[in-house]
């Protein structure tokens, strides 16, 4: 396993070496402003362990609570406090791309020269899964959004505000014109006014998901409220599923969304 072998080489003070980080970031930190930072090459260990398990900034917060080789692999004893998920975003942001890629290469780099990595051919493939929804247009999506915001608001207050009612959207019988469409922006924006930060959490996100919606000048992203993970790709709606294989026969098989 890659992780208890980067622990017993940094602990043997030999083998990988992170003290590059310090020079690389020296730049970034004033010595004498502001209050006393995590080192480089902690926050580093820290993104390095988000990319190795593919976790997220608050799942590898919460690992490092109780996970004793995270904490060991990144140095923080279990008396010291740990940064916070939004620390590893300033961090990120600080390094940008260009420079947390030349910290990545060296550090693989050194990987690769202690016999940790090994330079194997993948073959990578995808499929197509397509939803499993009716895909609406954007005039008729924007109603069913509506509709949906309504309803959660309805439910949470009990009674729908008198305000809100001409908000309700109404049975369509027709193909949507582009009279319909400017009408359903209008709505959407008065809408949006009137709930957006007012409400619960679910009716946030779904204020958020038809925002996406209601730019005409930027591309639909959203297929369906019904799927709001599913995304368009060139000929189809849904999702793909990528499937890698490599020189050992391992497989590995997850299905994300378009993006």
């Amino acid at each position: 396993m890659l992780l208890s072998s980067l622990c017993s080489k940094t602990s043997r003070k030999k083998g990988i070496d992170f003290c590059f980080i310090e020079e690389e970031t020296r730049n970034l930190y004033a010595e004498a402003v502001g209050r006393t930072s995590y080192a480089p090459e902690v926050m580093f260990k820290i993104l390095f362990l988000e990319f190795y398990y593919n976790l997220s900034d608050v799942e590898v917060v919460k690992q490092l609570r109780f996970n004793v080789l995270f904490r060991h692999f990144v140095e923080i004893k279990i008396e010291d406090p740990l940064p916070d998920d939004t620390s590893l975003v300033v961090f990120r942001r600080r390094l940008g791309e260009e420079r947390f890629e030349r910290i990545f290469d060296k550090f693989t780099k050194q990987c690769k020269e202690e016999g940790l990595l090994e330079e194997r051919l993948k073959a990578v493939d995808a499929t197509h899964i397509v939803a499993d929804v009716a895909i609406p247009n954007t005039v008729n999506l924007l109603r069913e959004g509506r509709g949906r915001i309504l309803k959660e608001v309805k439910q949470e207050t009990k009674k729908l505000d008198h305000s809100l009612k001409r908000y309700l959207p109404e049975k369509a019988f027709r193909k949507p014109s582009k009279e319909d469409l400017a009408k359903e922006l209008n709505l959407w924006k008065e809408l949006i006014e009137k709930v957006k930060g007012k409400h619960s959490p679910r009716v946030e996100k779904l204020t958020n998901l038809l925002e996406k919606v209601a730019h005409p000048e930027r591309k639909r992203k959203l297929v369906s409220f019904a799927d709001p993970e599913a995304r368009f790709g060139t000929k189809f709606a849904g999702y793909k599923a990528h499937i890698a294989k490599d020189e050992s026969d391992c497989y590995q098989l997850h299905d994300s969304s378009l993006r």
